[in-house]
């Protein structure tokens, strides 16, 4: 007879809702996919007025990209596509740097470069600012709002990313559950149902990435998910070899699941049992490592430092989460939905769930240095910050997985649970839950006509006696009469051992943080690690950023070269103090060999991006040869102001030079 689960109630009802709501806050707050390849530099540089056109534009990154025809685009001030779409590899060492050639005779005016990519790590990054030939000039080039890796686009594939994740874990995790700990539910239905419902879900989940990557990294458009030149294109990627080779190992995962709930389960013979156990063990982990080796291939492990060892790590730590979250449903289905869980089975999980948190700090700890690097990224950075949440998880969920196996060792051999109930005294019916009397109920018709277990009777013999012959439709409304019985007989002998609830709900309140922590996951493997954010940071301030020191005044030395004659020198700038509020800048222009240069006109303008606020203009008065000064500059709020400088050195020879300054 089909055991029949018992219903959750309000108190799990409210837990399930509580970790919806969480689930839900978190992947909302997630936005799209952060950059993990970021412009360091370009040439010509963000804002620069160039007297002459350049033949090429170079972009320079923190990591390695991956490039294509349409990568960087140059617009002229009418929209119109200048360059020849030529990429150049000027990658040299640890550089990492891309150019275009442009289109000869240029005119002057304003361009826009406009930059698109995607990361070594398989996630897309965008970009685009402007340069001047001549003089700034107005241009009708509209950059779009919507970047790549955002909006729906961003938010389905996401979500498609956890749902891989999920079913990997319930898929891996299910099926080492049953081979290593408790082989009889491989004739369990609902963790059948389970591990099935875990291959679709990563089957589904993979397929919708492979649909997505194309919009996901290029156009943004849901429209193109069936787009067969872009799914063309992203087959010949790195990321849709990996998701492709995934779906060929997910046909022997199917393979692995139909033996394991066919002739795995019905197999009685013990060596031939053993037999097929090894076989299955083996396979299974072949598959499993393969499934997770596409992660490692496509994301942050086959880039930055030390891929040789970080792919196989990487793989070893999604296999150890799998055995831990995966059995952990598994188990949570069987202790809910099975008729019985012997003990034996919950302590051979909780030795499997040991060893996968022993393997799981042990790769975490060589993830988070490589990924991390520094103490101050671990606080400072937002894979820092969601590192930290997840380490604290893991933590709650050790300490509810000490809770659960003592419950556990407390745990009675579940004898009871699989006696007959024909043997369950007349007195065991009273108290039987409402909804099971409801159930008897309807199915002994509205005329209240039921039948009651006598004392000692078996139900086939009484199902039998119901005059089956004379009338099947009441038979059958007896037979429904008795299952219902039946079933509310032995879910309260099953429910009446405190040591076994306590266990279910240990185990559901592990299962609740763990769709938290995966969630978490998720959103980590698409943060920029702290590492390359910090690398990154470093990278610009050294090319153009001044850092503010309290109570001191700001030093900056800025070479120019107009062009023209006598036109090379240095600007060296001095704001002081260096904070919010009114400012006195001084201004030394400087010859090549240190000497003051005198020049016609010097103009400075300061812009808080991040604010939107400025250029804030500022017209410094000549004092003496190579000097200029300017009293009360005001800088109203906190922040990385760009100050851009603009030295003219004849009617015709000007130049703009820029550089970031942290104001405190």
């Amino acid at each position: 007879m089909t055991p029949t689960a018992p219903r959750l109630g309000p108190a799990l009802t409210r837990l399930l809702l509580v970790t919806a709501a969480l689930l839900g806050t978190l992947l909302a707050t997630a936005g799209p996919a952060s950059a993990h390849a970021a412009l360091t530099g370009s040439d010509p540089q963000d804002g620069a007025v160039v007297a002459t056109a350049p033949k090429e534009v170079n972009l320079t990154f923190s990591e390695q990209v991956a490039m294509s025809g349409d990568s960087i685009r140059v617009l002229d001030p009418a929209g119109k596509r200048v360059d020849t779409g030529e990429i150049r590899d000027l990658c040299s060492g640890s550089v990492v740097r891309y150019g275009v050639a442009l289109l000869p005779g240029l005119p002057d005016g304003t361009y826009t470069v406009a930059w698109q990519t995607v990361s070594a790590d398989s996630h897309p990054v965008a970009g685009a600012f402007t340069f001047s030939v001549g003089a700034p000039s107005q241009t009708s080039v509209a950059l779009p709002d919507q970047t790549v890796g955002g909006g729906l686009v961003g938010a389905l594939y996401g979500i498609a990313r956890y749902l891989s994740y999920a079913g990997f874990v319930v898929l891996v995790g299910g099926g080492a559950f049953v081979l290593v700990c408790w082989p009889r539910g491989a004739s369990v239905r609902p963790v059948q149902r389970l591990v099935v419902r875990g291959w679709l879900t990563l089957t589904g989940a993979t397929l919708a990435l492979l649909l997505l990557r194309h919009p996901y990294t290029k156009t943004g458009k849901l429209g193109d998910v069936f787009d067969l030149g872009g799914l063309q294109a992203v087959l010949q990627t790195k990321t849709g070899a990996a998701l492709s080779s995934r779906l060929l190992l997910l046909g022997a995962a199917a393979l692995f699941v139909a033996v394991l709930f066919g002739a795995y389960a019905r197999r009685t013979d013990d060596k031939e049992h053993k037999d097929l156990t090894f076989g299955l063990a083996l396979g299974g982990t072949v598959v499993a490592a393969g499934i997770a080796g596409t992660w490692a291939l496509a994301e942050h492990a086959s880039t930055g430092l030390q891929p040789g060892i970080a792919m196989p790590v990487d793989i070893l730590h999604l296999l150890a989460v799998a055995a831990w979250l995966g059995g952990l449903t598994a188990l949570l289905v069987a202790l809910y939905r099975a008729p019985s869980v012997e003990r034996a089975a919950v302590e051979r999980y909780s030795t499997v769930a040991f060893g996968s948190v022993v393997v799981l700090a042990a790769t975490g700890i060589y993830q988070s240095w490589r990924q991390v690097g520094t103490w101050s990224a671990l606080t400072d950075t937002r894979y820092g910050q969601l590192l930290l949440v997840k380490v604290g998880l893991v933590a709650v969920l050790v300490g509810i997985g000490w809770v659960s196996r003592r419950w556990a060792r407390r745990l009675a051999e579940p004898a009871t649970a699989e006696r007959d109930i024909s043997a369950v005294p007349d007195e065991a019916a009273d108290g039987i839950p409402d909804e099971a009397a409801a159930e008897s109920r309807a199915a002994g018709g509205d005329s209240g006509a039921g039948v009651v277990l006598e004392a000692g009777e078996d139900p086939e013999d009484a199902e039998a006696d119901g005059g089956a012959g004379d009338d099947p439709e009441r038979a059958a409304q007896l037979a429904r009469q008795r299952a219902a019985v039946a079933t509310a007989l032995r879910k309260k002998s099953r429910d009446a051992d405190p040591e076994r609830a306590g266990l279910r709900r240990s185990v559901l309140t592990e299962a609740a943080v763990a769709v938290v922590l995966l969630a978490v996951t998720t959103v980590l493997t698409s943060t920029e690690p702290g590492r390359t954010e910090e690398e990154t940071g470093r990278g610009r301030a050294t090319a153009g950023a001044a850092a503010a020191v309290p109570d001191r005044p700001i030093d900056v030395r800025i070479p120019f070269d107009t062009g023209g004659v006598d036109g090379k020198g240095t600007v060296q700038l001095t704001l002081d103090p260096g904070r919010t509020g009114a400012n006195a800048l001084h201004i030394y222009v400087l010859r090549p060999n240190g000497r003051p240069l005198d020049v016609p006109e010097i103009k400075v303008a300061f812009t808080l991006e991040e604010k939107d606020i400025g250029p804030l203009p500022v017209l410094p008065d000549r004092i003496q040869t190579g000097h200029w000064s300017a009293n009360g500059v005001q800088l109203p709020m906190q922040g990385e102001w760009l100050m851009q400088v603009t030295v003219r050195t004849s009617d015709i020879d000007q130049t703009t030079i820029e550089k970031n300054v942290k104001i405190g």
